[in-house]
């Protein structure tokens, strides 16, 4: 049965404490090219005790977003499933506040999909593309989450824990999503391998951030991630 072909992209973009970039990355989301798409885009602030909040009602007002608030911080999954919970577009695209991912590669992050030669697309900061150099633990902790996933769930994947990733909205909306913070990134890549999807990569560009700048992922976030690795390969 052929698919039908998707005509609307909804961008989902979790918030926290985001005040510094917050409106330079929307500008840039409303800029970027979107193959053709119509376009959906979807903030939820996470219980931001900065700026963010005010700063996404002053944006909302001009129409073209859609905002969702938490009234205390739950962490960045539960920003994101609140976000699939609304989504009305027939592909999904997680875009970070952060400008560390530039919202320019859309296209290449949705030619596979539209092309019908993928269901699922993430943006590999290790495929060649230019990128500012990464902390040096960051990169060894996630090659090692990498490898750990392809060990586990049998794939070739170079990058898991890009926050680059656009699925179909058929593919991600039927998958119980439980985590709060950062393992939703091990969470929704081993479930998507576990039903049989393969997961196209393409190269992206990177301009990682250093903490002073606003980072916020540490390596108990590694170690929480490996476990999720670990229990989502034999529970759902």
């Amino acid at each position: 049965m052929e698919q039908r072909k998707p005509t609307k992209l909804s961008i989902i973009i979790p918030v926290f404490n985001e005040e510094r970039t917050l409106r330079d990355i929307l500008e840039r989301v409303r800029q970027a090219p979107t193959a053709g798409l119509e376009r959906e885009i979807i903030a939820v602030d996470d219980g931001s005790t900065d700026a963010s909040p005010q700063i996404l009602r002053e944006e909302a007002q001009r129409g073209d977003i859609r905002v969702f608030f938490h009234t205390h911080n739950q962490g960045k999954g539960a920003a994101i499933r609140t976000a699939l919970n609304n989504v009305t577009g027939d592909i999904v695209l997680i875009q970070d506040a952060d400008l560390e991912y530039d919202p320019r590669e859309y296209p290449k992050l949705l030619e596979p999909i539209l092309e019908g030669r993928a269901h699922v697309v993430y943006g590999s900061r290790f495929l060649g593309g230019p990128r500012k150099a990464m902390l040096f633990w960051h990169m060894v902790g996630n090659k090692m989450l990498t490898f750990v996933t392809n060990v586990l769930y049998d794939s070739i994947l170079s990058d898991m824990e890009t926050c680059y990733k656009v699925f179909r909205t058929e593919v991600i909306r039927p998958i119980p999503l439980r985590s709060r913070r950062f393992e939703f990134e091990p969470e929704i890549t081993a479930k998507i391998l576990k039903r049989g999807y393969r997961i196209y990569e393409v190269p992206i560009s990177y301009n990682g951030r250093e903490y002073e700048e606003g980072k916020k992922i540490t390596w108990r976030d590694g170690i929480v991630a490996l476990w999720t690795l670990i229990k989502y390969r034999f529970v759902d």
